[in-house]
């Protein structure tokens, strides 16, 4: 007789099991107001990691338990996360501090693997240091931050004085209160228009004649999107993008930290043209400083809403957890529902299918930001603004080899030539301009003899580029376009979701390839038309843009000819 035999005893369950300890632990971290909704998977977890420095795995066993999901979706989320760090029950403890570095093209321009190499030597194992993506402080660079709190144009003993600090939080920005953007005017546009000054309509159409453009880097129309979404069937929704993650972009912190009331004006107008009952704001996780006064202001604004509560929407802050790939709407929109930050496939798009299945209206920061002025001063105004037949305004992140970077108010049209002479003090000493990164990592790269291009949407597609979030990278004749391809190429390999094989193998493949003293060009191209081809979504459609501008216009430092 066959005798069968079980793993486990019949009756028992499968899985890790949450035992009293983690889960007495859970609640007492969570508090007794928390609610086990799926979308907040990604909440709860950062709580968790903030308490515990890690996620164990008996906690995640007990969240699971009570969040009635699956270890397998818990799991699958926590470790798709670079903020999150999910271990063994027989792991060490977490580190003392964690310091991150940026190692990002930006902060490599300003030695920020020296740095981190000094930093290992001088910190020692008690605390961890990590090279990681861009953090959105590029004028600033090189940048690390110790714990939450920026160190920017870090040196060993910058960073050392930092670890030693009492207090390692990011510091609230020094932005005007609720009661003070109120008494200055703000949202006075937003109640003027519930009162009946104008119609949603009317709305539309003066951001269409302004020209206002996404400036997220689609560069969709505004009004033509708001008005596409308001004529899908309610409830609508309305989602936020903050998660600016493309290397040399920090234009977006610089709005919410200077004028945040100005955006929320801009949202709420939006809500109320587009018919949305619930705006949520996705903000990068880099950004604690921003996103602790966003909560103050925010809670001020709903204490006293500046139109009638039956007018104002609901408004929730969500966090982000460290994945570039969250900057794509449809990711986005998973990442809010709790899941993995994985891009859908489209149609349907998410003006028709997008959070919880809702009509969704998408805008970045520096879209809404701009929302009240055109609207108060008139689309003429804006589109008075703007060079070389271009019309508007819009703000260039610039960083690299210039005198003075920043986030840098010009007019759409501008030359690369224009706005380093004009706003950013020219060339840094002993810098000569070589060559440019008009639209960040995925923009493409251009050399000196184009720098008198007009810098906007549609100017650069003929060039192989494009001006996405206007994040500007200036290099100089002390650097490489071959060196910046590579540094771009190895953070589109550690930013891609994996979900699609053209963009996580071609990543992959591009870094090794460009790690060779002589590039294979035909192949290099051949795998370029794979990823672009092939790529469910935009990260791995224009990873390889900066690979072919080299190719195409640095040929020299890779022993080939242009063209090849």
């Amino acid at each position: 007789m066959q005798v069968i035999r079980f793993n486990r005893p019949v009756g028992r369950p499968k899985g890790r099991q949450a035992g009293a300890p983690a889960i007495e632990r859970l609640a007492a971290i969570l508090g007794p107001g928390a609610q086990p909704r799926r979308d907040l998977l990604i909440e709860h977890l950062h709580r968790i990691q903030d308490a515990e420095g890690q996620l164990p795995y008996a906690l995640l066993a007990a969240l699971a338990q009570w969040m009635r999901l699956s270890q397998v979706e818990v799991f699958e989320v926590a470790s798709f996360y670079h903020h999150f760090d999910p271990v063994g029950d027989d792991a060490p403890g977490p580190a003392a501090l964690t310091v991150r570095v940026c190692d990002s093209l930006s902060c490599e321009l300003a030695g920020a693997a020296s740095l981190a190499g000094r930093l290992e030597a001088a910190l020692g194992r008690q605390v961890r240091v990590l090279r990681v993506p861009c953090v959105g402080r590029c004028a600033d660079a090189p940048v690390a931050v110790v714990h939450r709190l920026p160190v920017e144009r870090a040196n060993v003993q910058r960073v050392l004085d930092a670890v030693g600090a009492q207090d390692r939080e990011c510091p609230l920005p020094a932005a005007p209160d609720y009661a003070r953007a109120r008494g200055d005017g703000a949202y006075a546009t937003l109640r003027s228009l519930v009162a009946g000054a104008r119609t949603a309509e009317q709305v539309f159409a003066e951001l269409e004649s302004a020209g206002l453009r996404g400036m997220g880097g689609a560069g969709f129309s505004a009004g033509r999107k708001w008005r596409i979404v308001s004529q899908e069937s309610g409830p609508r929704l309305l989602v936020v993008n903050a998660d600016e993650g493309e290397p040399g972009t920090f234009k977006d912190r610089f709005c919410l930290e200077r004028a945040p009331h100005r955006f929320l004006e801009g949202m709420l107008i939006a809500a109320w043209a587009v018919g949305c009952e619930r705006c949520t704001i996705y903000l990068r996780d880099e950004y604690s400083g921003v996103r602790a006064m966003l909560e103050r202001e925010i809670a001020a604004l709903l204490d006293d809403p500046p139109i009638p509560r039956a007018g104002m929407p609901a408004i929730e802050l969500r966090r982000g957890a460290g994945a570039y790939i969250c900057g794509e709407e449809s990711a986005l929109i998973e990442s809010i529902e709790g899941k993995r930050g994985m891009p859908r496939l489209r149609p349907p798009y998410v003006a028709q299918v997008g959070l919880f299945g809702r009509p969704t209206l998408v805008n970045n920061v520096e879209t809404l930001y701009w929302v009240p002025e055109v609207l108060a001063r008139g689309a003429r105004w804006f589109a008075s603004h703007g060079r070389h037949g271009r019309h508007g305004l819009r703000l260039f992140s610039v960083s690299g080899r210039v005198r003075d970077p920043g986030v840098k108010l010009a007019p759409a049209g501008i030359s690369l030539r224009e706005l380093v002479d004009e706003h950013c003090g020219g060339m840094a000493d002993g810098h000569a301009l070589y060559a440019y990164l008009p639209g960040g990592a995925s923009g493409g790269i251009l050399p000196a003899s184009l720098a008198d291009l007009p810098l906007d949407f549609d100017t650069l597609q003929a060039h192989g580029c494009f001006i996405g979030s206007a994040a500007v990278i200036v290099l100089s004749q002390h650097d490489r376009a071959r060196d910046a391809a590579a540094n771009l190429m190895r953070f589109f390999r550690h930013e891609s979701c994996g979900q699609c094989t053209p963009c996580r193998a071609g990543t992959a493949k591009a870094v090794d390839l460009l790690a060779a003293d002589r590039w294979d060009g035909p192949l290099l191209r051949e795998l370029s038309s794979a990823m672009a081809d092939a790529s469910i979504c935009g990260l791995g459609q224009a990873a390889p843009n900066p690979v072919l501008s080299v190719l195409d216009r640095f040929a020299h430092e890779v022993g080939g000819e242009a063209g090849e």
